[in-house]
C-alpha cells in the first residue's frame, strides 16, 4: 500500500570506506547549516554530509569520537550511538547504555551457536553521554563561542564509573528500572537501552526502547554541569534530590527508537523492544518539554512508518523543513533493505509530512 504521507526519498552518500556501515545507521540530526550528522551502532566515530540537493547530501566526512571526548576502552570498540541532537552549538551523542547477548554466525555449528547464545557482555564504550561543540560545520574539542567570544565550548561527557555512569549509578536502585540495570539484561531482551536523545536547552531527553513495563515505554530527563575538564555530573532536580525524572508514556507496548523535539512537543519514533519487525509509529507528545512526574502520558499517534521484513527498521529521525519547505520528517533505517543500497557508497531515507 502506498504511503500517502511519504514526501520524496533523499539519497546519502558516503565515501566508498563507509559501505558496510551505511547498513548501521541509528541516529541522525540536522542542523542549521544543513549538515546531516550521523551515527551508527558498529562505530566510535561520528558521520557528516553536506547538503548538495534538495534530494541529495554527500562530501562525507568522519570524526572519531575519541578526539574530542576520551573513550574508556579502545576506540575500535563501538560506542553504540543510538541518538544524536544538536542544541546551542553543541552536538549531543549518546550510547545504548546496554548490555548484549553473542548472535549465531550461519558459519557456525549449531552447538556453537547455542554456546554463543550464553555470552552476555558489556563494552564501556556505551555508555558515553556526551557533548562536542560544532563550530563551522567543523567538531572541536574546544574553541570560543562564534558570537560571545567570552563564552569556552568544550567537550565533555558524563562521568564514568566501574559498571557504567553516573547514570545508571543513580538508577540502580529506582523501583521502576533499578533490577534492570543491575540483572546485566541484554537491550534487544527489553533490557535497560536508551535508543534517542532529545536537549532543549539545559535538560537532556533520554528515550528508552527498555525496558517497557506493562505496556509503559519510559523517558528519562536528566540535567548535567561541570564537574571538572572534560567531564559532566548530574544535577539534582526534584523536590526530592533525586537526579533523574522519569515520564512513563503508552506507545501501544513499543519502546522508543528516537526522539526529537518539535517547538514544545517531543516527537516519539516508536518500535518493538524484542529483535522483531514492526510496527513502527510516531507519536507526538503534546508539551512533552513540561511533562510533570507521576503523570501517565498517553500521546497523540501521528502516523505509521512503513517497516520490512527482516530489514527497513526506522531507528533515527529529523526536521527537515529547513530543506522541504514544508513540515516534515527526514527517517534513516538500521538494516535497510537491499533497494535502498546505491552503488558502493550510497543509502536512501524517507522524508514524511509531519502531519499534526
Amino acid at each position: 500500500m502506498e504511503n500517502q504521507s511519504l514526501l520524496y526519498q533523499v539519497l546519502l552518500t558516503f565515501t566508498n570506506g563507509f559501505k558496510e556501515h551505511r547498513e548501521d545507521i541509528s541516529a541522525v540530526a540536522l542542523t542549521p547549516e544543513k549538515h546531516l550528522w550521523l551515527g551508527t551502532d558498529e562505530t566510535s566515530t561520528v558521520e557528516r554530509l553536506d547538503w548538495v540537493s534538495a534530494n541529495h547530501f554527500a562530501e562525507h566526512k568522519r570524526f572519531r569520537v575519541a578526539e574530542f571526548i576520551d573513550l574508556p576502552a579502545p576506540e575500535e570498540e563501538e560506542i553504540d550511538i543510538e541518538g544524536i541532537d544538536y542544541r546551542d552549538r553543541y552536538l549531543w551523542i549518546v550510547g545504548s547504555h546496554s548490555w548484549k547477548r553473542k548472535k549465531p554466525q550461519t558459519e557456525k555449528t549449531d552447538l556453537k551457536n547455542i554456546q554463543r547464545l550464553t555470552k552476555v557482555v558489556s563494552e564501556p564504550n556505551r555508555y558515553i553521554l556526551g557533548r562536542i561543540p560544532v563550530v563551522n560545520g567543523e567538531l572541536k574539542k574546544s574553541c570560543p563561542h562564534p558570537h560571545q567570544p567570552n563564552v569556552q565550548l568544550t567537550a565533555a561527557k558524563l562521568e564514568l564509573t566501574k559498571k557504567g555512569n553516573l547514570l545508571t549509578e543513580a538508577l540502580a536502585d529506582d523501583p521502576h528500572l533499578g533490577l534492570f540495570v543491575k540483572a546485566e539484561i541484554p537491550g534487544k531482551e527489553n533490557g535497560f537501552d536508551i535508543e534517542g536523545i532529545a536537549v532543549y536547552h539545559n535538560r537532556i531527553f533520554l528515550g528508552l526502547r527498555g525496558p517497557v513495563l506493562r505496556g509503559w515505554a519510559l523517558m528519562l530527563e536528566i540535567e548535567v554541569e561541570s564537574s571538572q575538564a572534560g567531564l559532566l555530573k548530574l544535577r539534582k532536580i526534584t523536590p526530592e534530590g533525586r537526579e533523574y525524572k522519569k515520564h512513563f508514556i503508552f506507545l501501544n507496548g513499543l519502546g522508543i527508537r528516537d526522539l526529537c523535539i518539535d517547538g514544545e512537543d517531543i516527537l516519539i519514533l516508536a518500535g518493538p523492544t524484542m529483535d522483531l519487525d514492526g510496527p513502527v509509529q510516531l507519536y507526538r507528545l503534546l508539551n512533552g518539554i513540561h511533562l510533570q512526574e507521576n503523570v501517565l502520558n498517553t500521546p497523540l499517534l501521528v502516523q505509521e512508518i512503513p517497516y520490512g521484513n527482516r530489514d527497513d527498521r526506522a531507528e533515527g529521525m529529523t526536521l527537515f523543513q529547513d530543506i522541504s519547505g514544508v513540515p516534515s520528517l527526514l527517517v534513516v533505517y538500521d538494516s535497510p533493505a537491499k533497494t535502498r543500497l546505491v552503488d558502493d557508497s550510497g543509502v536512501v531515507a524517507d522524508v514524511f509530512r509531519l502531519m499534526s
